[in-house]
């Protein structure tokens, strides 16, 4: 009787197992691609004296998703309202403009999850290059 080497019981499952792999689509999980890249072309206004009260932000440029989002200094501003794919509006609170300087504006365009059993694909955030705003 010829028995099985460890090395043989080992191929064996090796091969079984992707085998299993492949069957149930655990190798088909996709990496979430690039999004689209917001841009930024105009600020309105595009600057403000310090210690002025909020006031409204018009940011033009193209590929705004719906759900995009206005940035100031890097960080979100609440309440970012989708106008077109080429237009948003933002309330920009009077506490970041206290002070005399510059502000980078951007945008971001946030990711989209995968869809599927897995979460395959879906997209990944995009931020456009910053423009700077002025606070005199």
């Amino acid at each position: 009787m010829n028995t099985p080497t460890l090395k043989t019981v080992q191929a064996t499952l090796l091969v079984a197992l992707i085998a299993f792999t492949l069957a149930c689509g655990y190798s088909s999980k996709s990496m979430a691609v690039a999004g689209t890249v917001p841009s930024l072309t105009q600020l309105s206004p595009d600057n403000a004296t310090h210690g002025s009260a909020t006031f409204t932000l018009t940011v033009n440029g193209s590929n705004y998703s719906t759900n995009a989002v206005v940035n100031w200094n890097g960080t979100a501003l609440v309440g970012t309202a989708y106008v077109t794919g080429n237009q948003l509006t933002v309330q920009v609170p009077a506490s970041a403009i206290a002070n005399s300087g510059s502000a980078a504006v951007t945008v971001t365009n946030p990711g989209t999850k995968g869809t599927g059993q897995y979460g395959n694909g879906g997209t990944l955030p995009e931020t456009s290059s910053p423009m700077s705003f002025t606070i005199m």
